[in-house]
């Protein structure tokens, strides 16, 4: 173990256990050794900050009584045997990894709640009809190599045969980061678990929205989880000098615009779980402030409640493009870059993790709807999922601003830990 996790370990070994050391726990490790930037969070799949965030969790995690590995897609896992050895597990987790100038929850708060889940019933010297078992998923963000939720879709055996094909933005192959880390890129789809082995998926998560917060309430429930896509458009018309006419141009950047808006204008009017967002634009190398622009590049990202809804407005936004680039008499092209199907979180569940949220918080928890994509939904296609909700100011995630309560991340972990003490009672999770 490095200097610099040591001391971070010690200061956290005087923190008392519950939602508040969570809390703490995230901010310490919002730095330095933890990111691979100094002055800002920024922690991408197998850098140095994220070896040195799963040393110091391996160390939490074996404080809260588990025995804790690395899996063969590089997801720290830790787990806490039921009172039948090798029964199935409540997974419990999140990411570990972060976006550039990121905020200190997203992703990092859920594996630390999970790893508080556990210590409470390890404390209390209590072991359940079901292993629990607490997972860091090394890559959610995507934020170094072009892909996205490599630890999850591996675990739950969706990952294209393609998908470590890749390189980062410096040249380094996927295949070449595994192996430097120690992970066999080979028995990467190993990571896989087989239906019957996750009994159930648990995901605490800020609610990167601000519906709670308006509602003056500390958690909420995820109903369902987004249906996403994203295409990358390209426009193509005729580089021409700064000068020409405008009846004579065939300007990609103004096309670029109109589609633009035209996105803005369908999803505005569609329900209000679709919403649509035009991220990055890119009018290429040899673009000036003298030249019409030649071609331009964006992404679009298109998410919904249901699958039918993204698809559907994708169909309208594609004939918009069609008919605003023919009119300007520009070329275009569509590019599909993936497509996450959503889930449907399991209603037994959530009943409970309502009724978790009852007995400690006293009131009936909103259903919401996350339009932000989660580990959880790949996970789904192996085990029933659940995903409680957690205040944060103004709704603000991605971004050194996130911010968090430290009661209502105690209430978060009391819900937990109730939720899991009425699985225990539930015929379906008691091992034979």
């Amino acid at each position: 173990m490095t200097r610099h996790a040591e001391v971070a370990l010690a200061a956290a070994a005087a923190m008392e256990p519950g939602g508040a050391r969570a809390v703490a726990r995230c901010d310490l490790l919002s730095r330095w050794p933890f990111s691979d930037t100094r002055d800002h969070l920024f922690r991408p799949f197998l850098g140095p900050g994220h070896e040195a965030t799963c040393e110091i969790t391996t160390s939490w995690m074996q404080e809260a009584g588990m025995t804790v590995s690395l899996d063969p897609a590089g997801n720290i896992l830790g787990r806490y045997e039921g009172l039948t050895p090798g029964a199935p597990a409540l997974l419990v987790g999140s990411h570990v990894d972060s976006v550039k100038d990121a905020g200190s929850y997203d992703g990092m708060l859920g594996v630390m709640l999970g790893v508080e889940l556990v210590d409470a019933f390890h404390r209390a010297g209590r072991r359940l009809p079901f292993a629990l078992e607490v997972i860091g998923f090394g890559d959610e963000e995507g934020s170094r190599f072009p892909s996205y939720m490599l630890g999850s879709r591996s675990v739950a055996g969706v990952l294209p045969p393609d998908a470590l094909a890749v390189s980062d933005r410096g040249g380094v192959s996927l295949v070449n980061a595994l192996s430097g880390w120690g992970v066999d890129p080979d028995r990467f789809a190993d990571a896989y678990r087989a239906p019957g082995e996750v009994a159930a998926y648990l995901e605490a998560h800020i609610e990167q929205a601000p519906s709670l917060e308006e509602a003056g309430l500390p958690l909420g429930v995820v109903s369902s989880i987004a249906a996403q896509a994203r295409y990358y458009f390209t426009v193509e018309g005729m580089a021409a000098h700064a000068g020409t006419a405008m009846h004579k141009r065939r300007d990609a950047l103004t096309a670029s615009a109109a589609i633009v808006l035209a996105i803005e204008e369908i999803a505005a009017r569609g329900p209000v779980d679709l919403v649509a967002t035009v991220g990055w634009l890119s009018t290429g190398e040899n673009s000036a402030t003298n030249i019409v622009s030649g071609a331009v590049t964006f992404s679009l990202d298109l998410r919904a409640a249901l699958r039918e809804t993204r698809d559907r407005a994708a169909s309208e936004i594609f004939a918009a493009a069609a008919a605003i680039c023919a009119e300007r008499r520009v070329g275009h092209a569509v590019e599909e870059r993936h497509q996450l199907a959503g889930a449907v979180c399991d209603q037994m569940l959530n009943e409970a993790l309502s009724g978790a949220v009852r007995d400690v918080a006293g009131y009936e928890p909103p259903l919401i709807v996350s339009q932000a994509g989660h580990d959880a939904m790949n996970i789904a296609a192996i085990a029933p999922v659940s995903m409680l909700f957690i205040r944060c100011a103004g709704g603000i995630s991605h971004n050194p601003a996130e911010s968090v309560l430290d009661d209502d991340v105690e209430l978060a972990l009391a819900a937990m830990i109730r939720f899991a003490d009425e699985l225990a009672q539930n015929p379906r999770f008691r091992s034979p």
